[in-house]
């Protein structure tokens, strides 16, 4: 029977940063959250009369005064003020007390930890300074700071070639203004049992694709005219999976990008070719022939029986074949993405397919440690899996670190996700010069994203004067029917988010 930890409140206060923390202590038990004794929101497809019948294996609580919070757990009691990192440091501390466990990452639950590291080393602090910020704010291993460190300063190196005001550069015009453009082609050969990108399988709505790629192009068209004046510096196709479009539909789209929009000052262009049963020799002609010059083909695991449980159609020797395939092509970059905490495997499993990805040698190894994400099959139909193990440890990752660094590659971006499998954290490597620009400049918000397709995420990034930046956002649809009948309004929300956007 899985373990129900329970949280009690009096008043909601920061539950999207204390529910994932205490879940990083209970990663396989269910969180039942309480607001003056009422029950909030379901995770798991069994009724709640069972669930609320099962007596809690640990009960949380925070009861909220005017200035302070009480916490209890167990037993304990704190106090702290009503402050987010406050209150994280001390539910932190009390759990880690209970449990005997520490978190690598200490109470931190944000997306991005490196930002503030980037953002100190930018402004000329020392690493003593760093070191200083995030053992006391966020009680982090020194493992951690040490990372954040390393990657923040390659981070730095490679957002020197993108200045973005007229103090990090003297001549700066519109033309060193630059944005990313990313386009979200959200079809897959099938949905993987992780994936929470509603994604739709291309053999059910294949009749949706023209339709969409018209759809895009009326999204390209409004990039042409708002940013005609502006630098394009990254391409990225995301989804889903790009390539599993048709060689012609690739080309369509790739053609009338180049046709609307200047692409002189490129510096990259990505398309992750993330499904090796999705790449052919005819779609890595057309990218070739217009201008790709990073891809990706991501195994996730190097071991058959994983693929395919969770939802892959392809095995580990379609890995090997395409990407042998696209060496043949030449592209200038390729990626692997391998994903840590898959159910079922434990160290030797992911030991493996490290040997397998040492043996192909790609110039980028993206290292995921598997989030449990609420819309998910895999947390919507947890019964099914919860009695697998999701292994993963500070020791995993750094075995694929290791690996990582064997192969000549350095950690050059990281990010975090809520539900984390161990605590941890996504990381991308690279050969030094290979690196993924786009993954940079999207991750530490330097420059503005607009993102075309259902389900993609603009982002409009101005400095706000004191050091750090103001982001400002909007999302088009994620059905990708109601994308194509409401497309009108998706660019409607682009023109209103970038209107006067110029520096």
């Amino acid at each position: 029977m899985r373990e129900i930890i329970v949280l009690e409140e009096n008043r909601r206060f920061a539950d999207s940063e204390t529910g994932p923390l205490f879940r990083s202590f209970f990663p396989k038990a269910r969180l039942l959250v309480y607001l003056n004794g009422e029950l909030l929101g379901r995770e798991s497809t069994r009724e709640k009369e069972e669930r609320l019948s099962v007596k809690p294996s640990a009960t949380l609580q925070l009861i909220f005064d005017d200035q302070t919070t009480r916490v209890r757990f167990q037993g304990d009691e704190a106090v702290c003020e009503t402050e987010k990192n406050a209150l994280k440091r001390t539910i932190y501390r009390i759990v880690s007390g209970n449990t005997k466990r520490t978190l690598p990452w200490g109470s931190t639950t944000g997306i991005r930890p490196t930002k503030e590291a980037l953002m100190m080393l930018s402004a000329g602090r020392s690493a003593d300074e760093i070191r200083k910020l995030y053992r006391d704010k966020y009680l982090t291993s020194e493992e951690k700071i040490d990372e954040s460190i390393e990657i923040a300063e390659n981070e730095k190196r490679i957002l020197k070639a993108f200045p973005v005001t007229k103090e990090m550069d003297p001549r700066f015009s519109m033309q060193t203004n630059g944005y990313c453009l990313y386009i979200g082609i959200l079809f897959c050969p099938s949905i993987c049992l992780y994936c929470s990108f509603s994604s739709h399988r291309i053999d059910s709505c294949r009749d949706m694709v023209r339709p969409y790629i018209a759809s895009l192009k009326k999204e390209i068209d409004f990039v042409a005219e708002r940013f005609r004046d502006r630098r394009l510096d990254c391409i990225y196709f995301g989804g889903g999976t790009p390539t599993t479009l048709s060689a012609e539909e690739l080309s369509d789209i790739l053609s009338y990008i180049e046709k609307r929009i200047d692409l002189s000052h490129l510096a990259e262009i990505t398309v992750e070719a993330g499904r090796p049963d999705s790449i052919s020799e005819d779609k890595l002609a057309v990218m070739r022939e217009h201008g790709v010059t990073r891809i990706s083909v991501n195994p996730q695991t190097m071991n058959d029986r994983t693929l395919q449980l969770i939802g892959r159609r392809h095995s580990v020797s379609d890995t090997i074949k395409a990407y042998h395939l696209v060496r043949k092509y030449g592209f200038e970059s390729v990626n692997m993405d391998i994903i840590l905490g898959l159910p079922g495997e434990n160290a030797d499993d992911i030991s493996h397919t490290l040997s397998e990805i040492r043996k192909l040698s790609p110039d980028n190894l993206t290292i995921h440690s598997l989030a449990l994400k609420t819309a998910a099959r895999l947390r919507l139909e947890w019964d099914k899996y919860e009695e697998f193990d999701f292994v993963n440890s500070t020791e995993i990752m750094d075995m694929a670190l290791s690996a990582g660094r064997e192969l000549g590659m350095k950690a050059y971006y990281l990010y975090r996700q809520k539900n984390m499998a161990a605590n941890l954290e996504n990381v991308g490597m690279s050969i030094p010069g290979k690196e993924g620009i786009y993954n940079v400049l999207i991750m530490e918000e330097r420059e503005d994203i607009v993102a075309i397709g259902a389900g993609a995420a603009s982002k409009k990034v101005r400095p706000d004067g004191e050091g750090g930046w103001q982001i400002s956002r909007c999302e088009n649809v994620k059905d990708i029917r109601t994308y194509i009948d409401r497309i009108d309004q998706m660019i409607e929300r682009k023109d209103k988010l970038f209107t006067k956007s110029e520096l």
